[in-house]
């Protein structure tokens, strides 16, 4: 990997161990296919950076990700968006994820160790 001795590397992705991806399971939008070929939890980016003497200094939530997510992944289940079910979904992503860190999608700051 070439990064500068003090470069930073700003990885954001879908979190597959979010609420929303466990509310929508196969419906879920982010897994995206074939665009996102892995999927990623807190703990899987962990441990492919570490892999590679990267460090993750800063992880920050995508807090309008799980409202967008949310509106696809009710047109994928339905046909349609729905999208008085896409706002409750996305505000109980968010609300979960304020205490579990699980965010629909993340942003992940990384330098090297």
């Amino acid at each position: 990997m070439m990064l500068a001795p003090n470069g930073t590397l700003i990885i954001a992705v879908p979190n597959s161990n979010s609420y929303d991806a466990n509310y929508f399971k196969e419906y879920w939008a982010a897994y995206d296919v074939p665009r996102h070929l892995y999927h990623f939890t807190p703990s899987t980016i962990e441990k492919l950076i570490n892999k590679y003497k990267l460090q993750v200094i800063e992880t920050k939530p995508m807090v309008f990700d799980a409202f967008y997510i949310a509106m696809l992944s009710t047109r994928y289940q339905t046909g349609k968006t729905n999208y008085i079910e896409s706002l409750k979904v996305g505000l109980r992503s968010n609300a979960k994820a304020r205490k579990t860190g699980d965010s629909s999608s993340l942003i992940y700051i990384v330098k090297k160790l």
